[in-house]
């Protein structure tokens, strides 16, 4: 069991390594803490590391191909010690994720009913009846409409909507205490995206459960997220609650994905955009990842690496970080 003085999730140090054709340092020294009970929103541009992070809390990375060092403690458990049973009991049970895309999660051959009362009698002993009795009223819960017809439906035979009610159904099935979603809305139109974010938030408080929101979009990082972490080439680059993120972001990457966010000030206007590329994470540059893409970087920037430090309950790694800028409160809208 978790101490109560410690938090649900620990992850220090951490490092992954893909070894393939080439090799590739995907995360690079990650650490944070999240307590029970809260959200934590990871965000960045495609390959910063986010869905890698949730991928390795879970164990789900091939271990031929990968090399991961460092301590994640979750629920008191040392999870990169974990082994058999052990590992299965862990995933699903203590902690769940929602995949990007849950027609590609869902077995296209088994009903959704099927598949919940399969991952319920998995990790519970539990008889059949009790498992569907659940499923049901997970499907419920998440607000799915005909649940009872749903429960006996196929993947391709529900919405983009449906599915992924049904893959938080499945997700929330048995009780975790750690919620992964990795961009769950990305696959969505803009109004079913609310819908979801909006249950998401309103489950996580219903039942206390922590969750660790992967997303590249402010927006949707506002509307679930207690904080943000922001990640960059592997790297957190800077952490802060949710507030001090939008308002008076430090790191310039920071400020460059909020000034490239679409609002209610910025509306009809071009938008500026943050120039260059992300990095190679299998040749990354010495010092600052973001220095080549940084208007703001000097010659320290691109022979020193910056470490990640803590002050006033944020955290930035940066030797130039923004100064003066302070962005209003704004309402976030959804591109």
């Amino acid at each position: 069991m978790n101490d109560m003085n410690q938090p649900l999730v620990r992850v220090s140090d951490l490092n992954v390594e893909f070894h393939g054709n080439r090799k590739a340092h995907a995360l690079d020294h990650i650490g944070f803490d999240l307590p029970a009970g809260q959200v934590l929103g990871l965000l960045g541009e495609s390959g910063s590391g986010k869905s890698v992070t949730l991928r390795t809390l879970l164990r789900l990375h091939p271990q031929r191909t990968t090399r991961i060092s460092g301590s994640i403690r979750i629920d008191g458990k040392d999870v990169l010690a974990l082994k058999g049973r052990e590992l299965d009991a862990y995933r699903g049970g203590t902690v769940s994720m929602i995949f990007q895309e849950p027609g590609l999660a869902f077995d296209p051959v088994y009903t959704i009913g099927q598949q919940i009362v399969e991952t319920i009698r998995a990790h519970e002993q539990v008889d059949k009846a009790t498992a569907a009795k659940r499923a049901l009223e997970m499907l419920e819960r998440v607000q799915i409409p005909q649940a009872k017809r749903r429960f006996d439906a196929y993947p391709h035979e529900l919405s983009g909507g449906m599915r992924q009610r049904a893959m938080i159904a499945l997700a929330l099935s048995c009780k975790p205490k750690l919620l992964l979603a990795d961009e769950p809305t990305t696959a969505l139109d803009a109004s079913v995206q609310i819908q979801i974010l909006l249950l998401l938030r309103e489950l996580q408080k219903e039942t206390g459960m922590s969750v660790i929101f992967v997303t590249h979009d402010i927006g949707a990082a506002v509307e679930v997220a207690d904080r943000i972490a922001v990640m960059y080439g592997g790297r957190i680059v800077e952490e802060n609650t949710v507030k001090g993120i939008v308002t008076a972001p430090r790191h310039p990457y920071t400020a460059g994905l909020l000034g490239s966010t679409v609002s209610t000030e910025n509306r009809g206007q071009p938008l500026p955009a943050v120039r260059g590329a992300p990095p190679d994470l299998s040749a990354l540059p010495p010092g600052c990842s973001f220095a080549p893409r940084c208007d703001n970087a000097g010659e320290r920037c691109t022979k020193d690496r910056p470490a990640l430090l803590s002050a006033d309950g944020a955290r930035l790694a940066c030797w130039h970080p923004v100064r003066e800028l302070v962005m209003p409160d704004r309402n976030l809208a959804y591109a």
